[in-house]
Formats: C-alpha cells, sequence, structure tokens
C-alpha cells in the first residue's frame, strides 16, 4: 500500500510516494477505513518542528472521507460500513493519501449520507477554522457586525455563511472584480463588498460608514501587512498586496472589539498597543491545529466537525466547489498547494 509524504532535503522539499504497511491487529480504539477523498492542505512545517513533530518524512493529505472496514475491540461510536469523515492528528504515521488507513475513533465523526465524499473532504479544515475563529475566539453573538477579508476565499466563504446563519452583520472585501461580483451575489448574507483591489484606502471610510462610525465587533483576517509597502515587485505578490495594513484593522475594531488573525509574526508597535488600549480591545490567533494538540477538549473538538457536516449537509455551509483530482495527480497538487500557496486541493481515491 502507498502514501503520499513530503520529504525534506536541505531547502528544497519533494513529495513522494512511498509503501506503507498497516498492522494486522487493530488497537483497541482504532477504525480501519477504506479512503474515499483526501483534501490537501499547506503543511505548516515550522509548527511541526515547534510541536517536535517533524521527521525525515511527514505524511500527508488528512482531511479523510471513507467507510469503515473493521474495528477495534473497545470501538463504540462506528460499526463496518459507516460513512465517516475526520481529520488525521499530527502525529499519524499514515497519509490520508493511502488505500486504507487506521485512525483512533476520537477523531472520526459520521458522514451524511447525501453529502459528497469529495466536498466535504475539501472543504472540513476551513470549515474548522470559521468554528475555531467565530466561536472559539470571538464569541459571536446576533446583532454584532462582523469584517471578514478576503471574502470569496473559502475560509472566508465558511465566515460569512456562519456568521449570516447566527444573525450576525457581515462586511467583507474583495481582491478583484470577479471575487466582487460574486460577494455582491451572496447578499442578504453580506451586506456591504468593500472592493480593496481598486482602492485599498476605502477599508477604513467602507467600515465606518456602514457602523454609524462605530467599528466592527469582530475581525477575521487571512494576513496582515506589517509594514507600509509600496507596488508588488514580483507577480506572486500581487495577492499580498491587498493584505490590509494592522493598524487598518485596528482603526476598524470598534470598543472592545475583538481581532482574530492569521498572521503568525505579528507584532503591535506602541501606537497601535495604545489604540488597542483605548478601545479595550483584544486579539487572539487563530491556530485550528490546535485542537489535535492537545485532548483537553476532544469533546467540544468532535462537536464541531459534527456541527460542520451537518450544516454542510443541510445547506447552511455551501463552500465553493474544487475541482477533484486522481490519485496519479496528488503529487502535483500538493507540489501547487505546498510551494505555489494554492489554498486547497482534494483528491478522489
Amino acid at each position: 500500500m502507498k502514501g503520499l509524504f513530503c520529504r525534506i532535503n536541505g531547502s528544497e522539499l519533494k513529495f513522494v510516494t512511498q509503501e506503507t504497511t498497516l498492522p494486522e491487529v487493530l488497537g483497541s480504539h482504532d477504525v480501519r477505513i477504506h479512503v474515499k477523498a483526501c483534501g490537501l492542505s499547506p503543511v505548516d512545517l515550522k509548527f511541526l518542528e515547534d510541536m517536535g513533530l517533524q521527521r525525515d518524512a511527514i505524511p500527508l493529505g488528512r482531511e479523510v472521507t471513507g467507510i469503515v472496514q473493521r474495528v477495534g475491540p473497545k470501538v463504540t461510536f462506528f460499526q463496518p460500513d459507516d460513512e465517516v469523515v475526520g481529520i488525521l492528528p499530527l502525529d499519524s504515521v499514515c497519509s490520508g493519501l493511502s488505500d486504507v488507513i487506521d485512525i483512533n475513533e476520537q477523531y472520526l465523526v459520521e458522514k451524511p449520507a447525501k453529502l459528497s465524499c469529495t466536498s466535504v473532504a475539501a472543504a472540513l479544515e476551513d470549515g474548522l477554522r470559521a468554528y475555531s475563529a467565530l466561536h472559539a475566539h470571538a464569541r459571536m453573538a446576533a446583532g454584532q457586525t462582523l469584517l471578514v477579508v478576503d471574502g470569496a476565499s473559502s475560509f472566508g466563504l465558511m465566515c460569512i455563511q456562519l456568521a449570516s446563519y447566527h444573525g450576525v452583520k457581515v462586511l467583507t472585501t474583495s481582491h478583484s472584480q470577479e471575487q466582487h461580483t460574486f460577494l455582491e451575489q451572496l447578499r442578504p448574507s453580506v451586506v456591504r463588498v468593500i472592493p480593496v483591489h481598486k482602492n485599498p484606502s476605502e477599508l477604513i471610510p467602507a467600515v465606518l460608514e456602514e457602523t454609524g462610525g462605530l467599528g466592527v465587533d469582530i475581525v477575521v483576517d487571512q494576513g496582515v501587512s506589517l509594514q507600509e509597502k509600496g507596488e508588488p515587485e514580483e507577480e506572486e505578490e500581487e495577492e499580498a498586496a491587498f493584505l490590509p495594513h494592522k493598524h487598518d484593522i485596528i482603526s476598524a475594531l470598534a470598543v472592545g472589539g475583538h481581532w482574530v488573525t492569521s498572521q503568525k509574526d505579528l507584532q503591535l508597535d506602541p501606537p497601535d498597543s495604545r489604540l488597542m488600549f483605548l478601545k479595550s480591545a483584544s486579539v487572539s490567533f487563530l491556530n485550528a491545529q490546535v485542537w489535535l494538540a492537545s485532548s483537553s477538549q476532544q469533546g467540544r473538538y468532535l462537536h464541531i466537525l459534527r456541527d460542520i457536516v451537518e450544516k454542510m449537509s443541510s445547506g447552511v455551509l455551501r463552500p465553493q466547489p474544487e475541482e477533484a483530482v486522481p490519485l496519479q495527480d496528488a503529487a502535483a497538487a500538493m507540489e501547487n498547494v505546498q510551494l505555489r500557496h494554492k489554498k486547497r486541493a482534494v483528491v478522489q481515491m
């Protein structure tokens, strides 16, 4: 049986297929599943190193859907032939791009029959990030106002739909005319789309105009600019040119507002900290992997996964369709995800 792994050769990453074997005897709480689809997300090598989990061959593909083949003697949640979905733990030795894998039952939930394997595998991590940002960090409530940066992305779309379902007023930004047209069609989920691709300086005036000068209660970004910068020097930096400056994010916050950031190396200068203090605002860092780095909130994590797949099944969450690639193209798809900064890919087994 083969799986896809990442090997680090100096400063280069190589995505290779190698043979793997499974034990003859299942662990007490393990489930053996036949994988039907697997989502590919960028691997955070620095995070794995910090957690002490980096190894010579890093298994790839962690968001999986499949059918249960066998269960361990103490498994209580699943039976053979159940359809399941889950995210492999950080220390898993299995690649999700294997035909058959073993996984502890505590990382799986049942997949609704009407939900396709590829759609849930492609969107599961973005759904988890959206729940983490809006529920765990921001504690969103009906009547609040939310600014989602880059709402046309798969993660941004999840945030918009989840917030709108809970009665939150949503503003978002567009990074191209195509994105702007797409987001405008989401009304009434989005009350205003701010075209920062035309004029980045329009963000703050538009937010203050829409909120009566008060600012938004919650901001969810996907990275921010730490320094003032001019025109991007290279083509691949074009998307980064639309990232809001950290001071603009703080300026958009209301009194008591909450900023959820994906910027790993965020640094606040004294004037920015002073402005946060004056607004009694707070900032938290979004790292959805933390659910799998600690078992202290395992029950809450499983509740989130169940809610995500149920809302996908009922149509409350409608992820952007992702074209599935065949297994033989998995290495090339992973290269696009990891090295060319493509947000997501899904492999149909």
